[in-house]
């Protein structure tokens, strides 16, 4: 099979959050083992990632910096974070795949994701990023042209616009590296966001793309047969955080779409993973997994994980 792997951001920092270099490190060595027995059950994979923690590590050197250098715009963040977490998971990748002996070569790929300029989140930025400020400190950082707001106690923190992605503009150099035989890294943090300007050229805008979305858009681009979504659970589950709390195993798209109408899935954590992984069977693909980042291998062959199926698919395995 063909899996697009989406990789949370648990999959790069430590289990208590920390995002030094050497939890970092330690943390990616560890899902490459992961990944790499996939790999090793004769799956073809093209692995996305989150990026949150690093662009966050980021956001605070333009804060603390600022009154001496300009602070770097997001689009910027972006490609410097996908080049840093795609150089060490290739290191750690090919580390994993070389003790299993299996001869794969990895790449790494800096990418592109276009969103449309009119997109509302560009007038009326709404996403949280980073972390929250004096009142002082954030003038700052607003007279280099970034937008905070006021949140009472807590202080001020950045807003930024969250667009939808429409296209993830380097998938051809992805299908050539895909033909070409490599495990490609790519779409770190849901792609560098871009325009497309009146020429026909693109240009890099202050936005967060949700990544999740943009694997669900890439899964369908590359034809996967599955895309799994790796997170800190087995399955998402229904009535979360009640006595009644239960997982989901494997449902149609049309219950799931329920389950989502009903407000089964909290917005800031579960809810966008969800959405991704209806997309994606919407849009034609063969099937969506979200389980925990240690139990991929059972997920894609059929054994845990929640999995959503077209509502005339044949059943996979029985619960």
């Amino acid at each position: 099979m063909r899996v697009l792997l989406a990789l949370g951001g648990n999959a790069m920092t430590a289990p208590d959050g920390s995002a030094g270099p050497a939890d970092q490190q330690r943390a990616i060595d560890g899902a490459m083992e992961h990944v790499a027995e996939l790999i090793g059950h004769g799956h073809e994979v093209v692995l996305t990632h989150g990026n949150g923690p690093q662009v966050g590590n980021l956001l605070v050197k333009n804060e603390l910096a600022a009154h001496v250098v300009p602070p770097v715009p997001l689009d910027w963040c972006g490609a410097q974070t996908q080049g840093t977490i795609g150089y060490m998971i290739l290191g750690a990748l090919e580390a994993s795949l070389g003790r299993r002996g299996i001869d794969r070569r990895v790449a790494a790929l800096v990418t592109r994701t276009v969103v449309d300029a009119d997109d509302a989140g560009f007038t009326r930025p709404t996403k949280p990023i980073g972390r929250y400020l004096t009142r002082e400190q954030a003038c700052r950082l607003i007279d280099h042209g970034e937008t905070w707001q006021d949140r009472g106690a807590k202080g001020w923190r950045r807003v930024v616009a969250s667009p939808e992605p429409h296209e993830v503009l380097d998938t051809p150099a992805l299908l050539t590296l895909l033909e070409a035989g490599y495990v490609v890294v790519t779409a770190g943090g849901g792609g560098i966001p871009v325009v497309r300007t009146s020429d026909g050229t693109v240009r890099g805008v202050e936005a967060v793309i949700d990544k999740d979305l943009t694997a669900a858009l890439l899964a369908r681009a590359v034809a996967a047969d599955a895309l799994v979504i790796a997170t800190d659970v087995d399955h998402a589950m229904l009535d979360h955080g009640t006595p009644h709390a239960r997982p989901i195993g494997q449902v149609t798209l049309g219950q799931m779409e329920t389950y989502a109408a009903q407000g089964q899935f909290a917005s800031g954590s579960m809810g966008p993973k969800v959405d991704a992984a209806m997309r994606f069977v919407r849009g034609g693909g063969s099937r969506s997994v979200i389980t925990a980042l240690d139990r991929i291998t059972e997920a894609v062959e059929g054994h845990v994980g929640t999995v959503i199926e077209s509502d005339t698919a044949p059943a996979i395995f029985e619960r």
